[in-house]
């Protein structure tokens, strides 16, 4: 039995190889031409990947030569240490400075007292009218500079003019809290 499924197994081989051999020659040389074809297609292949990889090759390589001429050209910054010179007194740069802010016109005002009124009060006012104000006879006048409290005095007439006799300089601590 054995030599008969050997033999059912030589003859199907047999008619394979005879349906395959048919084929081919239908074809026109079929499988030996597509092998040599695929041969062709290998060689064109592995052509292409070739010239590929050495195209990656070269970009590869410029860029390095790029990234290697930027590196040579490129150097650490140095900067000069300015501490010390920050730090040692220049001759006459107070004085400079002092001068700069010496030309900067201000305001200066003294009040004498406040008080708030309603516009009917202040439309009913006329010549000789009297408006009292917040502070009592006596107390010191403020004086303001740019609108902000910087001393304290008293009343004085001189050459037929007001003026203000500085009685209390407003310390710059006082002043800090003033803007809070």
């Amino acid at each position: 039995m054995s030599d008969g499924k050997d033999v059912d197994q030589d003859l199907l081989a047999a008619q394979w190889a005879a349906a395959l051999e048919g084929e081919d020659d239908e074809d026109g040389g079929g499988k030996a031409s597509s092998a040599a074809g695929g041969g062709e297609d290998d060689a064109r292949l592995a052509e292409e990947w070739a010239k590929a990889l050495a195209s990656e090759e070269q970009t590869q390589l410029k860029k390095e030569k790029e990234q290697g001429f930027f590196a040579s050209a490129a150097r650490e910054a140095k900067f000069k240490d300015l501490t010390e010179e920050a730090k040692s007194p220049r001759p006459d740069s107070g004085r400079r400075e002092l001068d700069f802010i010496l030309d900067i016109p201000l305001d200066v005002s003294a009040e004498l007292g406040r008080t708030r009124l309603l516009i009917n009060e202040l439309l009913q006012l006329g010549q000789g009218s009297v408006v009292e104000l917040n502070k009592l006879a006596g107390e010191p006048l403020e004086v303001y500079v740019n609108g902000k409290l910087v001393a304290r005095g008293e009343a004085v007439v001189i050459n037929e003019k007001f003026g203000v006799r500085l009685t209390d300089i407003i310390s710059p601590i006082e002043r800090v809290k003033q803007l809070a």
